[in-house]
């Protein structure tokens, strides 16, 4: 077990090495990260406005719920429900649901080109197959990530004033003192600076498990499977470690 991983970090280094390589086209390149943000990111947007909509009147509603007390002032709910999308939420937890979303489809996709022999043509005609196929998709979602954060925090905000104006359990005046008592900006940047670890780490070992296909079609969905699971623990690892960094 042991020895397997170690062999497996030292395949994924390899990689990576013949990744961040010079592009031999720089408009190639830029052509294709533009094609993989549109693709990847910008496509992701519904998803995680919606999932952040719900997710922040959820909030909301529990933190009413669970912190209700004559000693406890309301602004309280507006501060919890704040403190929850910006430090996990819409940083890590999404980042989790998009290494679904976006880390399955990268390993399917690059799968599917080596086991249907794309990936030999490529490295027949002399391309960095590597470097071509992966580097615009870690330069894209680096990119594009800690917009659907910042699109995610804005979302779930949202969604704590809306449940507040349906049901009426806290004044938007309350939400908004509590959304505003002790701000930290540096909690945007903490958000942005995970959004972009995470997105280096969905992308990389998606497509590492991808690239590494052997065998016919079932591998490549065994293999997504692989790369979410092992992306969505690297996420949690990591996050652990950040948190302890930059709070």
């Amino acid at each position: 077990m042991i020895l397997s991983s170690i062999r497996t970090f030292g395949s994924y280094i390899i990689l990576m090495n013949r990744v961040f390589s010079r592009p031999e086209r720089w408009r190639v390149f830029y052509r294709s990260t533009l094609r993989e943000a549109f693709g990847l990111g910008i496509s992701s947007i519904p998803i995680v406005l919606l999932i952040s909509f719900f997710i922040g009147a959820v909030i909301c509603i529990q933190m009413k719920v669970n912190v209700e007390s004559p000693w406890m002032p309301k602004f309280v709910v507006g501060y919890a429900t704040r403190e929850v999308l910006l430090l996990e939420f819409s940083s890590s937890i999404m980042c989790l649901i998009l290494a679904g979303k976006v880390g399955s489809n990268i390993t399917s996709e690059i799968g599917t080109m080596r086991v249907t022999q794309q990936i030999d043509a490529l490295e027949i005609m002399g391309v960095n197959s590597a470097s071509f196929l992966i580097l615009p998709k870690i330069t894209a979602l680096m990119l594009i990530i800690p917009a659907l954060v910042i699109f995610s925090i804005a979302a779930g905000t949202a969604g704590a004033y809306a449940i507040g104006e349906f049901t009426g359990i806290i004044t938007p005046e309350d939400l908004t003192i509590g959304m505003q008592y002790e701000f930290d900006q540096w909690y945007i940047w903490n958000s942005i600076i995970k959004a972009v670890v995470f997105a280096y780490i969905i992308t990389s070992v998606s497509s590492f498990y991808g690239y590494r296909v052997t065998g016919g079609s079932g591998e490549v969905g065994k293999a997504s499977t692989n790369a979410v699971v092992s992306s969505s623990v690297l996420i949690l690892f990591s996050d652990i470690i950040l948190t302890h960094i930059l709070i």
